[in-house]
Formats: C-alpha cells, sequence, structure tokens
C-alpha cells in the first residue's frame, strides 16, 4: 500500500483541504506534520462546511485515525476548541480516532502576545503573520525550552520548564516595556489544561510504524506551501516550519522511506497572503476578477489575497524540491470566460533571463516575470468530472502547464465538491 504526501506547491491556499479530504476516504490514517493553527483547510462534504486548522482532515470522516505529529506546534486551547467546533457539527472526536505526539511543543499564552508585539512594531515591515504564536514556539522548540504535550503529565517536572521558559521570556518583555507573565498564573492555566489534553497523548512514531507493517494506507498533510516553508520560501516572508515533502517524515517520526508518493497542490492561478515578493502579482481588474471569481479570503484570519497568474517558474522550482511526483491543480473554473490567459515562464533579473528564484531577497523583490500569452476558454469547466467535459483550449492549458513544471497533473479540481474531481492518476495505487 502506498503512502501519500500532500504538500503546497505555491504559497498555501491551493485547495488541499478539499484533495486531502477526497484522498482521505483512501486513507487508514492522516497525519498532520507542521505549521500550527495558522493553516485552515476547507472541506465540503455532503454540503456541509468544515473549517479545520489543527485537525487532519481525515477527522470528518468515520472509521480513520487522525495525528497530529511532533513537527506541529499545539495551542492545547485552540485545539479543544476546535474539537468541540466539530462535535457540535455532528463529528465524533476522542482519543480513540485523535492522536498528538506527546513530543509536541506547545504554543502558549505568551508566545501569541509575543507574535503580536513584534508584528506591531515592524509597522510596515511586518511578516504578516497570524499572530497566533506560530514563529514564538518554533523559537522556544530550536532553543530547547518549549513545553512539550507530554510535560503536562509531571506538575514537578513542569515548574522547573516554565521558570527556564520565563527566565528568557520575560527578560524579552522587560526589554519591549511589557508586562512580565505571572507564573502562578501560567501553571494554573496548564494544570487546567492538562487533564484534558493528556488523554490525546500518544507516542505516534510508534503508532505509525505498527500502522505501516499492518499495511494501512497513511496521508501525510501538509499546511502552508512550498513558497512558505522556512528554508526554501521567499525568506523571511514565510513561516517557521518546513512546509516541503521531506517533513513529512521528520514532522511524524518516520524514516524517509515512508513515503511512496509525493502529490503537489497547485491552483491554476497563484495567490500569496501577507507581505513578501509576487512576481506575477496583478494590482488591476483582473487581480480583483480573479480574487472574487476564487473566492479568495484566508480560511483563518479572513484576509484577502493577491492574486496574479500562474507562475511555471515557482511550481517547477517547488516540484524539484519536494521530489513531487504528480499535481493536482485546482480552480481552472475561476479562469472561466477569460479570452487570454498568461504563464510566467521565466524570469528577467538585471537583463538576464533566469528559470528559478533566486534565495537573496533583494533580488526576489527585483524579479520580472517573463510572459507566455495563451489562448482562453468561454465554456465553463465547473463541475467537470471527464476530460471529454472540458473545453479543448482548457485542455491545451493544463497540458503546457504541465511541460512547464516537468510533473503531470496526477488530479484535476473543478469544484469546491468533492465528487467534482478528475482523477488522471491515484496516488495510492503506486
Amino acid at each position: 500500500m502506498a503512502n501519500v504526501v500532500v504538500v503546497g506547491s505555491q504559497w498555501g491556499d491551493e485547495g488541499k483541504g478539499k484533495v486531502v479530504d477526497w484522498l482521505s476516504e483512501r486513507a487508514d490514517v492522516v497525519v498532520r506534520f507542521q505549521g500550527g493553527h495558522n493553516a485552515g483547510h476547507t472541506l465540503v462534504v455532503d454540503g456541509v462546511t468544515y473549517k479545520l486548522s489543527l485537525l487532519p482532515s481525515g477527522v470528518v470522516r468515520e472509521g480513520k485515525l487522525s495525528i497530529i505529529g511532533n513537527g506541529v506546534v499545539l495551542d492545547p486551547w485552540a485545539f479543544l476548541e476546535e474539537v468541540e467546533t466539530v462535535k457540535a457539527q455532528g463529528v465524533e472526536v476522542g482519543p480513540e480516532n485523535v492522536r498528538i505526539a506527546d513530543n509536541a511543543p506547545l504554543i502558549l499564552p505568551l508566545h501569541r502576545n509575543l507574535d503580536r508585539a513584534r508584528e506591531a512594531a515592524l509597522g510596515n515591515a511586518k511578516i504578516g503573520t497570524t499572530g497566533r504564536g506560530i514563529g514564538p514556539a518554533y523559537e522556544d522548540k530550536v532553543a530547547r525550552r518549549a513545553i512539550r504535550v507530554g510535560d503536562l503529565a509531571d506538575t514537578g517536572a513542569l515548574i522547573d520548564k516554565v521558570d527556564a521558559l520565563l527566565f528568557h521570556h520575560n527578560a524579552l518583555l522587560r526589554g519591549m516595556d511589557m508586562p512580565e507573565v505571572d507564573k502562578d498564573g501560567l501553571m494554573a492555566e496548564l494544570n487546567d489544561v492538562a487533564p484534558r489534553i493528556l488523554p490525546f497523548a500518544d507516542a505516534v512514531w510508534r503508532t505509525l510504524d505498527e500502522a505501516r507493517r499492518n499495511g494501512k494506507r497513511i496521508l501525510y498533510e501538509g499546511a502552508q506551501g512550498t513558497m512558505l516553508d522556512i528554508d526554501h520560501g521567499t525568506y523571511p516572508f514565510v513561516t517557521s516550519s518546513n512546509a516541503v515533502a521531506g517533513q513529512a517524515a521528520v514532522g511524524s517520526g518516520q524514516g524517509p522511506g515512508a513515503i511512496d508518493y509525493v502529490l503537489g497542490i497547485a491552483k491554476a492561478y497563484t495567490t500569496r497572503v501577507g507581505g513578501g515578493p509576487f512576481p506575477t502579482e496583478l494590482d488591476d481588474a483582473v487581480g480583483k476578477i480573479l480574487g472574487e471569481r476564487g473566492r479568495e479570503f484566508g480560511t483563518v484570519t479572513g484576509r484577502p489575497r493577491r492574486c496574479g497568474w500562474f507562475d511555471a517558474v515557482l511550481v517547477r522550482q517547488a516540484v524539484k524540491i519536494n521530489g513531487i511526483d504528480g499535481i493536482a491543480l485546482t480552480k481552472p473554473d475561476v479562469l472561466d470566460g477569460m479570452s487570454e490567459l498568461k504563464v510566467c515562464t521565466g524570469y528577467r533579473l538585471e537583463g538576464e533571463v533566469i528559470d528559478y528564484l533566486p534565495a537573496s531577497t533583494v533580488s526576489q523583490s527585483r524579479v520580472e516575470p517573463i510572459y507566455e500569452t495563451m489562448e482562453g476558454w468561454t465554456e465553463s469547466t465547473r463541475g467537470a468530472r471527464s476530460w471529454a467535459d472540458l473545453p479543448a483550449t482548457a485542455v491545451k492549458y493544463i497540458r503546457r502547464i504541465e511541460e512547464l513544471i516537468g510533473a503531470p497533473v496526477a488530479l484535476l479540481s473543478t469544484s469546491p465538491e468533492r465528487e467534482d474531481t478528475i482523477l488522471v492518476h491515484d496516488p495510492f495505487a503506486d
């Protein structure tokens, strides 16, 4: 049985939620392996819309095991709130179908406060974080002072860990002229939440190893996108974790051999949220049309997304970095009725033509897109369930994208409804 990793191949918001839900019906286990509750997935199942941030998409499917891996930073209060929200929609959630890695770091209220204070201090130079404390929590993880899920089980040891954590954070707060964190108050919050979180705690590396040995199909669900990866994205306008396929193994306690197929998700155009370079961004009527038709607003934040033409340079780079075997292309229907389409095939930087996005922040801001113009289509692609249902020029557009990015389209999503999907290659069949 093949195990599949799903990753975003642009700046996130590519439609991973629907694709992961569509694949989760075939999977036995669904794993979140990085990020926090700054990543939102919207699922539409039988006409019901579910908005998930921490819970793996498989949670809405009966009989699936959902796992939050060690690569995730967990806000225990946000997790419990999300559990109650989906329970109110009729979804069963409990330790029997949701497990949290006992070595996953926690996001605490002090992380949220620090995140927001830093963004405010940056002013116009702000990164564009969601203010949910993800970055500061990852900082504490790397600095070896994080409070982890399993630490909640031992109050005595927890006190010492909180002391070490506050030694650092209160020094930061003093330097920013902000109130210091009260140790007793934080301990009271942790002791209160502990009995509600600990039943979900598990050595998930062992659970996943057993699942693999028993021939279970595992779906690794990524958040954000390759161009938001802390190493490979448009740094520093990135998230604080690795959002690439290799993190699926690291962030869940598995070896690289656990991954059989990498499915990249890409929109038929390009969007991003927050600050940072965006070579194909359209600050005109076309960009506005893309945003309105695509309903481009963040699932978690509600912020409008910046929109632009499809950037084949970025997606080709993501294909190579992730080892993508196939692409799930989403939202071609947003392009319906446009007489002319453009695809970025390269960049011009200081008079030189290049075929990749350079790592330098200065160079990223200076690249100019080189476009190839293609004929659009007047017919609708929305709801198409076979290639025969697609206009010939839409098929031509898709085939050209395949050539430019160096990867085949394995799946085409033609609406938010899960049934409106054209399957070319089943990733689980490998």
